[in-house]
């Protein structure tokens, strides 16, 4: 199993990317239930929507498998990341919380074991190689975690998501210039933001981001109706998402220019 596709640059940037495949195992296919079969929690077209980073000079970790097989964004021990509803490390229902399987259906414990090891393990080593990597070359290296969601999951937050949340786990992840820089960004652009609100970051952020030994993490989780329908097919939408991009770009570029001795 491939867990991952790795493009590298020579900037102390890494991307990375670990939801948006919907590639499954076989043991995962054969047992989904009717509601998990159009793979809705996908991170849907975020490679495409970061197309541009082929222009700079970063280095990308993109995931080869579904959230569905497991979620790389999730604790080994699958510990609880927020209060409230959420999804595991092997999810079990979707994010509106109907079974992600048939009854009987789910992978067994065996099956399980073996996605640890061979997904799971693989994605959080190469970004911690490609870290240390970069951050002995540069004397520090920034983390940048991108994901999307539906706008509204009423069972995971209130209301609408705002278009841009940015988390840093309260602040602990990365120095407060880096959040602050790209939380202008944002509140500069016409849409709406959030800083450490529903989502703070998630595993990758929090277990990478070590401000203090050189390595800054951060996570930008979007609201998906900005480029795309929401709804299957789940169709991109050029226009709305190019206009997303001039964003991203920025926020991207910032981090290119951005270092830890800035104020």
């Amino acid at each position: 199993m491939q867990a991952y596709d790795l493009g590298t640059g020579a900037s102390p940037v890494l991307v990375s990317i670990p939801h948006a495949s919907t590639k499954l195992t076989d043991a995962v296919r054969a047992g989904l239930a009717p509601a998990g079969q159009p793979l809705g929690d996908t991170d849907w077209h975020v490679p495409r929507l970061y197309a541009f980073l082929e222009e700079l000079d970063v280095s990308v970790i993109a995931a080869r498998y579904s959230r569905y097989v497991v979620d790389l964004n999730r604790p080994p021990d699958d510990s609880p990341l927020y209060a409230g509803a959420t999804t595991g490390l092997f999810p079990e229902t979707t994010f509106d919380g109907e079974p992600l399987f048939v009854a009987g259906g789910a992978p067994g414990e065996q099956e399980r074991a073996r996605c640890l090891e061979a997904v799971w393990r693989p994605y959080h080593e190469c970004i911690r190689a490609t870290l240390a990597a970069l951050r002995d070359r540069h004397g520090y290296a920034v983390l940048f975690d991108a994901h999307s969601i539906r706008s509204r999951v009423p069972r995971l937050f209130d209301g609408r998501l705002s278009d841009l949340n940015l988390g840093t786990a309260d602040g602990t992840s990365c120095a407060r210039s880096l959040e602050t820089g790209l939380q202008a960004i944002c509140r500069a652009s016409d849409y709406s933001d959030a800083l450490n609100g529903r989502f703070k970051g998630g595993h990758i952020t929090r277990h990478f981001g070590a401000p203090d030994q050189g390595i800054h993490a951060v996570q930008l989780e979007l609201a998906q109706t900005n480029y795309m329908d929401e709804t299957a097919p789940f169709t991109w939408r050029p226009e709305r998402a190019a206009e997303l991009q001039v964003v991203l770009r920025r926020c991207i570029e910032w981090l290119l220019a951005w270092s830890p001795g800035q104020a």
